[in-house]
């Protein structure tokens, strides 16, 4: 068993977000990602079929989910369930600090 730190040995190259698996089993992943004012794509909806449960760690971020007309504003220990097939984007991730996040699907 090896300890870690989620706030340690941040990726250098982040041009593109970074999404690393931490841990898992055949139901339930959990993933450590790293935005720098990355956005989901304009027009792309991610639409899972596990329910997500997502905490903010460090930054700031907007989540925006389909039907809606505004954002939901994240900043640090903020955390939501998203329901699998609840179609969402994010819409804004800070730049500095980097946006910390830590994802656990089931």
């Amino acid at each position: 068993m090896e300890i870690n730190n989620i706030f340690e040995n941040l990726p250098v190259d982040l041009s593109q977000e970074v999404i690393e698996r931490i841990a898992f089993n055949p139901n339930v992943r959990v993933e450590r990602i790293v935005s720098r004012g990355h956005i989901t794509p304009e027009g792309f909806w991610y639409d899972q079929s596990q329910t997500e449960w997502v905490i903010l760690l460090q930054g700031t971020a907007e989540l925006q989910f389909e039907g809606e007309s505004f954002v939901r504003y994240l900043r640090s220990g903020d955390h939501l369930v998203i329901p699998p097939h609840k179609r969402h984007r994010v819409a804004q991730t800070s730049l500095a600090p980097v946006a910390i996040w830590l994802a656990v699907f089931y």
